[in-house]
């Protein structure tokens, strides 16, 4: 997934959400909804989100250093898990708090055209960041079906911002829900409930966004299909006998490291196994450009000694 993408979708969220946010909070305070206070939650929850992820894609691609000499590519892995933690507590906690409170005393609302007014507008924009979102996501994905690519991807960025502009639109027909029945049947239960049920789609949101990070911070290797081309790519070399252990992580979105332990054919010198190794190197790289590193161990030489 190029990083370019990832922070077209990002951007583009973070302008929607905070010009949606303020239209949120005033309607909020025009009408006294508990939907609205909550809505505004979110999109300014996900305003914040969307700089963390920038902020992340920034560090990731800062070069190796002596104290990080692997680079800093787990950067965005550590800020995407920031923010599945602000979206959780943050955005869906509040929201459920706002909606406990409003049901417990509750309040009629005033002037609930403004609501309207704001939901269809919050619509459209949050319409428009979502189709940037999708396309990008939808080109970085190709052929590959949308839950396997989210499964597979290593960069959390962009299907993030796909999984916060899905929940900010279903948030919205809650809330719309919620004042509609509020207003058509007086009765300010609704609005609360409303406010409640976004919040846990907030959480239920940030669960999965959690549980995808997870893996990656933690340090998630290559998919089988991908080890098993490795280890075939590597075999194919005539000073190659056979491939033993494969072992893969993931520093970053696009850097894979590869620590392979490889026995070559009896007989070869020092010489020999020097340019087989080169050559495995430039094949891995050549058809994998995001194997940034590869370690090979001399398995049959080391036996020998």
């Amino acid at each position: 997934m190029a990083s370019g993408e990832s922070k077209t979708a990002v951007i583009a969220a973070v302008i929607g959400n905070l010009v949606i946010a303020a239209g949120k909070f005033a309607a909020a305070a025009i009408t006294g909804s508990s939907a609205m206070i909550a809505e505004g939650i979110h999109s300014l929850v996900d305003t914040g989100n969307g700089a963390l992820l920038l902020l992340g894609m920034k560090q990731s691609t800062r070069p190796p250093d002596a104290d990080h000499p692997f680079g800093h590519g787990k950067a965005l892995y550590f800020w995407s898990l920031i923010v599945a933690m602000s979206i959780f507590g943050i955005g869906g906690g509040m929201s459920v708090y706002e909606g406990i409170t409003h049901i417990e005393h509750p309040s009629p609302l005033e002037n609930p055209t403004w609501n309207y007014i704001v939901l269809g507008f919050a619509m459209a924009v949050e319409i428009a960041s979502f189709r940037v979102a999708l396309r990008e996501f939808n080109k970085a994905r190709k052929e590959t079906r949308p839950l396997e690519f989210v499964r597979r991807s290593k960069d959390p960025s962009l299907y993030t911002v796909v999984f916060e502009d899905s929940a900010a639109l279903l948030g919205l027909i809650v809330a719309f829900a919620g004042v509609f029945l509020g207003h058509l049947f007086e009765n300010p239960y609704f609005d609360g409930a409303a406010s409640i049920v976004i919040g846990l789609i907030l959480m239920g949101v940030a669960w999965l966004l959690a549980a995808e990070t997870h893996g990656l911070l933690l340090g998630e290797g290559a998919d089988p299909a991908l080890r098993e081309r490795i280890a075939a790519l590597i075999e194919a070399d005539d000073a190659v006998d056979r491939v033993s252990d494969v072992l893969t992580m993931y520093m970053g979105p696009h850097d894979l490291l590869v620590n392979v332990g490889v026995h070559f054919r009896r007989g070869l010198n020092a010489e020999a196994v020097h340019a087989a190794i080169h050559r495995i190197e430039d094949r891995l790289r050549s058809e994998h450009p995001e194997i940034q590193r590869v370690y090979v161990e001399v398995e049959s030489l080391r036996q020998k000694a």
